[in-house]
Order: C-alpha cells, then structure tokens, then sequence
C-alpha cells in the first residue's frame, strides 16, 4: 500500500526547494519575496509540529486555572471575561503561569529565533 507523505512532509519539501534551489537563483524583489514565502512554510511547519501539543497543553492550564470544562476557545473567552471583569489579575501567580507558557509555545512557532524567547526559554533550563 502507498503511503502519501503527510502536510509536514510536503510543506517542508516545498521551503526546502524554495531555500535551496529556487533563492539561490533569484534576485531582487522575487528572491525577497521567495524569502517570505520559505518563512511562511517554516511557521507552517512548525504549527504543525508544535501547535497540537501546545494548544492541548493551554486547555489543559485553562481548565485547571478556571475551573471549567470546554473547548481551548470556550476556555479562553471565559479566562478574557474573568479578567475584565477582575476577577482575576496581575496577582495570580496561576494566571502569570499561564499567559508565559501560553507566549512562548505561541513564539516557538512564529518566532524561535526572536532573542528574547531564546533567553525567556534558557532560564526554564
């Protein structure tokens, strides 16, 4: 039986011909924008490696930190009206918790290299 090469696979390929056959034969505004296009795939690439995990993992700190039950967006709309309405703030060590965690899963896929992820993640070592 043939297996197809799955989303990752085909989105890496794809960069991987942008950055190595393609850029380094053009100039100008194509070379810029076949740039673009290879970090497009890249975030691509890694939402897919990274974003399961990561959106299971923030559910699983919404429903502990707010003691409820529901979908990561379900989650989130309550924890955005409890924290207008005050009922949770700046002074929940729970909340910090979850908003850093939730901010560095969401930059290791958009932007791994930024160096302040790389510091905030070197000190979690």
């Amino acid at each position: 039986m043939y297996d197809p090469p799955d989303l990752g696979e085909l989105v890496t390929a794809v960069r991987e011909f942008l950055e190595e056959q393609a850029m380094p034969q053009l100039e100008g505004r194509t070379a810029f924008h076949a740039r673009v296009a290879a970090n497009a795939l890249a975030i691509v690439e890694r939402q897919l490696s990274l974003g399961p995990a990561a959106e299971a993992a923030e559910q699983e700190r919404l429903a502990s930190l707010l003691g409820a039950e529901g979908s990561l967006e379900e989650l989130t709309r309550e924890l955005c009206r409890r924290i207008r309405s005050g009922e949770l703030g700046r002074d929940d060590d729970e909340l910090l918790a979850h908003l850093r965690r939730t901010t560095l899963d969401k930059l290791a896929v958009d932007q791994p290299r930024y160096s302040a992820y790389r510091r905030a993640t070197l000190r979690e070592d």
